[in-house]
């Protein structure tokens, strides 16, 4: 079989636009609604996606203008996906975990129980956090420095997928007729003692269906780069060029030699903001839709959010984006790429907030199936992309229209699957299953 690409839902409540809510077709209770999220996983699994994806911040944006926006109530990420793998069989369900304001062994238990209830199709999106008002949910003053939070992110990876080898395969045997339930030499006692954590272990999870979740990052700064190089099996990120994915995406597989590792171990998958039409003018047009109510002070806090925790109110909307310092609490990746952008375009603050009000800095494509479906090809067959995140602008519909008509183009193109190819999300993403490291 010919290399095929892979497709990421990332699901958003009401959508990836900030005016989503709006819609008169969109729950405005969405973020609290089960059934519209079982309608979203039924739809993209019947679609063949990959996975679906479930971002997650640990504080409620609570400032004057979020009352303008359907950020500020949502399920917790790993509760909701435990839901959802009870309605769905196939697809991968993947949620965010921050290593600044968890433990390792919570998080370690919680993603190898979901393992468990789904069959083998869950994965970790390990992230630092990058939204400075976490750090007072947790006792803190102020958010944990860039550096910092990757040095303890690196050990914490360390620690979680140790525990997730506490025990062997075939440990538990629960043999009733001898009395043993497991096999004490196949138990492996973590022990571990470094600079941010002690965590003895072992485990009180059996290992996993796929030996361990898969892990996914979504880091692209020099930092973040290296330790998916050393760590990620998926990474998430933010491109807005072909030309800028591919030098991403060589320089990240460029880096797995040096760690023993294969090219193939690691799929890159840019996020694609996509609104889909019959013709490109009806595209346009529903785009045109969620723009009309982006409200300028409503898309400046965003950006604020997004160039990494600063507040934009007090400049000129008709103004530059002013000069800001290197961001220590947000994405630096995120800051860079943003900041280009308005310089590259010459772009005024209030212009700048409408334009990322969908996408929030990722890939746009504006058009019908066809358009999509090229452009996402030109990306996998020219070293931008093993495969998507796509991210819509409203659901459930913006997530149908991609359904029912990007994929099949993507089918008929031979370049996407009409049936999954196993049962666990390693599988299906055509990722080992790891060997317990104490065997």
């Amino acid at each position: 079989m010919s290399r095929q690409l892979k497709l990421g839902a990332f699901l958003m409540a009401t959508g990836h636009h900030v005016a989503a809510w709006r819609h008169p077709q969109v729950p405005a209770n969405a973020g609290l609604d089960f059934a519209h999220y079982k309608r979203l996983a039924q739809i993209a699994e019947a679609a063949k996606f990959d996975t679906l994806f479930v971002a997650d911040s640990v504080a409620a944006p609570t400032q004057d203008i979020a009352s303008r926006m359907a950020r500020s109530d949502h399920f917790e990420p790993l509760t909701l996906l435990s839901a959802l793998s009870a309605v769905t069989e196939h697809i991968g369900l993947i949620a965010t975990a921050t290593t600044s304001y968890n433990e390792p062994y919570h998080v370690a238990r919680k993603f190898a129980s979901l393992d468990h209830l789904s069959g083998g199709r869950a994965g970790w999106n390990l992230v630092t956090s990058d939204n400075a008002a976490e750090a007072l949910n947790f006792g803190r003053d102020e958010h944990i420095g860039h550096a910092e939070r990757y040095s303890r992110a690196r050990e914490f990876h360390q620690v979680v997928t140790g525990l997730w080898d506490s025990w062997e395969d075939d440990a538990f045997l629960r043999d009733k007729a001898s009395g043993t339930y497991y096999d004490p030499s196949k138990l492996h006692v973590l022990d571990h003692v470094g600079e941010h954590f002690r965590v003895k272990g072992p485990l009180n999870v059996a290992r996993s269906p796929q030996g361990q979740p898969v892990i996914v990052q979504a880091g692209s700064s020099e930092t973040g780069r290296e330790l998916a190089a050393q760590t990620a099996e998926v990474v998430f990120t933010a491109q807005t060029s072909l030309a800028g994915a591919q030098a991403f995406y060589a320089d990240l597989k460029g880096r797995l030699a040096k760690y023993g590792r294969s090219a193939d171990s690691l799929k890159i998958m840019p996020g694609v903001f996509v609104v889909v039409g019959q013709t490109e003018a009806e595209a346009q047009e529903k785009c045109e839709t969620f723009q009309q109510w982006v409200e300028p002070e409503v898309g400046v806090a965003l950006l604020g959010r997004m160039l990494g925790n600063f507040d934009l109110s007090k400049y000129p909307l008709d103004g530059p984006l002013p000069a800001l310092p290197l961001t220590d609490s947000g994405q630096q990746s995120r800051q860079k790429l943003l900041t280009e952008l308005a310089g590259r375009e010459h772009l005024t603050l209030a212009e700048l907030g409408r334009k990322i009000a969908g996408g929030r800095g990722h890939y746009s494509l504006i058009g019908t199936p066809v358009q999509i479906a090229e452009r996402l090809q030109e990306w996998f067959e020219q070293g931008a992309a093993d495969g998507f995140n796509v991210l819509v602008p409203h659901l459930p519909g913006g997530l149908e229209d991609f359904a029912h008509g990007v994929v099949p183009e993507l089918q008929r193109r031979g370049l996407f699957r009409t049936e999954y190819e196993g049962r666990t999300l390693r599988q299906n993403l055509g990722l080992a299953r790891p060997q317990n490291r104490f065997v």
